[in-house]
């Protein structure tokens, strides 16, 4: 069994961890309580749906907190862009360390977890660009930190490469952890890993009801619903809509779950349980414009989307952009 740590104590129970998590690592996820839809449709109007990035920036993660910003992090030299949702203008807020920003979340104290593929995970103070902590989540290689998830007390990290999950602990008032607070889960149960450097764990986010987390296998396009105390695994029962091939970026809005399939241009939409064993297929999601989109996040009843352009050869003169589409 994986140790447990103090981001699942009794006192608040798991459940209240999770649920609340949503909130706090982004109130896009679940809406902004009291705003009228027309107040989303007025923005949609006004809003730019092509967000143009610096040419060579090569996006993968993208996060908005409460305000109009988007964070995107850059696969080149992990550089990070804050784009104004409202005007489509923008620029960079950290100068990247020369190794590629992958995943990332925006916490309610300002701060970016940012997943650091082989070079483990930071976090960035979103106002300064300061980077206020780095943290190594394995030893063991080959590894690939791909995504994270927040909730108040922990920041959950996906390993592409190997089967496990890395849990940094967060303070009773947010603060870091020590560099060797690092908790590893291994995941079991439905889990099947594939050797070797292929893209096994990608996108994370929560069940419904805040009890587990799901976790999306990329390459045999599996769902899992994921014990964060024992990292035991179920295959969540998708029906006929199953394998989610390429399933990248999760993001939950209620019982609603968008998963983006990067290649296939596409986010699904499923109606989860509560409880997140089990889903329904509700429609697919397309733009002309996507072109291999990673990861979404969302404002006003729009989802962002950044195209990653993987089966473009990357050049400093290629162009990337971020496309929005009704959520």
């Amino acid at each position: 069994m994986a140790p447990e740590h103090r981001s699942f104590a009794p006192h608040p129970t798991r459940r209240r961890l999770l649920t609340a998590g949503a909130a706090t690592a982004g109130a896009v996820l679940v809406g902004s309580a009291g705003t009228p839809a027309a107040a989303a449709g007025t923005a949609a109007k006004t809003q730019p749906s092509v967000i143009h990035l610096p040419d060579g920036f090569r996006p993968e993660g993208i996060t908005i907190g409460c305000g109009p910003y988007a964070y995107l992090g850059s696969l080149g030299d992990g550089s990070i862009y804050r784009a104004d949702l409202r005007t489509g203008e923008g620029g960079i807020i950290s100068t990247g360390p020369g190794t590629p920003s992958v995943g990332l979340k925006l916490d309610d104290r300002g701060r970016l977890f940012v997943a650091g593929r082989g070079q483990g995970a930071r976090v960035v103070d979103a106002r300064t660009g300061a980077i206020l902590a780095s943290y190594v989540l394995t030893t063991a290689t080959p590894t690939f930190a791909n995504d994270v998830f927040l909730t108040p007390r922990t920041a959950w990290f996906t390993d592409s490469y190997q089967p496990a999950l890395y849990a940094l602990p967060l303070g009773r008032h947010g603060e870091l952890p020590d560099a060797d607070d690092v908790v590893t889960i291994t995941l079991s149960g439905d889990w099947s890993q594939v050797a070797g450097e292929v893209v096994n764990a990608n996108g994370i986010t929560r069940t419904p009801d805040g009890s587990a987390l799901l976790v999306v296998q990329s390459g045999v396009g599996g769902l899992h619903r994921v014990n964060p105390r024992t990292g035991v695994t179920e295959l969540v029962d998708l029906g006929d809509a199953a394998p989610l091939t390429n399933g990248d970026g999760l993001l939950l809005t209620g019982r609603t779950l968008y998963v983006v399939q990067n290649r296939q241009n596409a986010i699904d939409v499923f109606q989860l349980a509560a409880d997140g064993r089990s889903g329904v297929f509700q429609r697919r999601i397309t733009d002309p414009l996507f072109d291999v989109p990673t990861t979404v996040a969302a404002h006003q009843g729009r989802l962002y989307l950044p195209n990653a352009r993987f089966t473009t050869t990357p050049t400093p003169e290629t162009t990337y952009d971020v496309i929005s589409v009704p959520a």
